[in-house]
């Protein structure tokens, strides 16, 4: 493990860290260039406090809207961040599909239509993070999609599991496609597993890897979420055996640090021993601090009753609550202490 001590100072890995911008939205809007100036004032602040990048969701559009004029508005957002002095800032992409951009779907024009936004996404993650950026997400099964009986009935359990079945299997296809295209681009594909009450399959590290030991291109790979691992995992042993697996397969591609409220990493319910033992040795990639604030959509999304962390330039003071600045901070040193401990 790398360690830089400085007197006075607190233990510091020698890694980049990255920030999740849920905290502030989950749509860059960049048409609107007013809101681009707040984006470029978080920016600032963030780098300031030490983070060397950022995570951004890019947000479905309607499939009316060209996906050209979307990769358009990114160029520009990209230009307007490096005249304000951020071009050594690094980004990565939170991407989901949806019920319309579907690449499991059993239809094979919905198939396509999906891939052609997939790769869409691609380009938008090398435009905003360069060569060896990283789009992760719930990007293999739309997020929060719950399958239905023709009666209107929910799907659970093993008929759930059958049911997912052959839609990974038809995804399969659109995939290779998929990874050959982000091996170009040079972006890695980090799918990541969401626990069972946002969505259905993958739900677990290990339903990743199956899916991806089917496909011959090695650009796909896994995100590892220590929220999503805490809430909706099979113990730390099999935890331990599909880092070993991922790392085995060179798909081990990305890490979020998040608290299982999703709220303040600080002094939260982390498995710090694990992160330390089983991931720092071997994982090479940044690890992204990952808070989902109390903004739409994740209030009802998340059902979130917590308090909002308030972001300067954006939303008043809120006496007694922290700002999105304070907690970004606390978590930075959390990080740095315990990952050096």
């Amino acid at each position: 493990m790398n360690v830089t001590l400085a007197r006075g100072l607190k233990p510091k890995i020698e890694r980049d860290v990255y920030f999740s911008f849920f905290m502030f939205t989950a749509d860059l809007r960049p048409q609107d260039t007013r809101y681009t100036q707040t984006l470029i004032n978080h920016l600032k602040a963030l780098t300031d406090m030490g983070y060397a990048g950022f995570d951004v969701h890019i947000a479905a559009r309607p499939a009316t809207v060209d996906h050209k004029l979307e990769i358009d508005g990114y160029i520009a957002l990209r230009k307007a961040f490096d005249q304000a002095g951020l071009r050594e800032v690094r980004f990565t992409t939170n991407v989901g599909t949806t019920r319309t951009f579907d690449p499991t779907s059993p239809y094979e024009g919905q198939r396509a239509q999906a891939l052609s936004y997939l790769k869409s996404r691609v380009d938008i993650t090398r435009i905003l993070g360069g060569g060896a950026s990283i789009m992760s997400g719930p990007f293999l099964y739309p997020y929060g999609v719950f399958p239905l009986t023709d009666d209107g009935e929910p799907l659970w359990s093993d008929a759930l599991q059958e049911w997912i079945k052959p839609r990974f299997h038809a995804a399969r296809g659109v995939f290779e496609e998929l990874s050959e295209y982000a091996a170009t681009m040079e972006v890695k594909l980090a799918i990541e597993p969401v626990k069972s009450w946002e969505t259905p399959p993958p739900n677990m590290v290990s339903e990743v890897l199956d899916f991806l030991e089917g496909l011959e291109h090695p650009q796909g790979g896994v995100t590892v979420d220590t929220a999503q691992v805490l809430m909706e995992s099979q113990g730390p042993s099999v935890f331990r055996n599909n880092i070993a697996r991922a790392v085995r397969q060179n798909r081990l591609h990305y890490v979020h640090i998040s608290a299982p409220d999703r709220g303040a990493v600080k002094d939260s319910w982390i498995p710090w021993d694990l992160v330390r033992s089983d991931i720092e040795p071997v994982y090479r990639g940044p690890y992204l601090v990952e808070v989902f604030n109390a903004i739409p959509p994740f209030v009802s999304s998340m059902r979130m009753a917590r308090r909002r962390f308030w972001r300067p330039g954006e939303d008043a003071p809120i006496r007694g609550v922290d700002s999105a600045y304070d907690v970004a901070k606390a978590a930075l040193e959390e990080l740095h202490t315990r990952i050096a401990a």
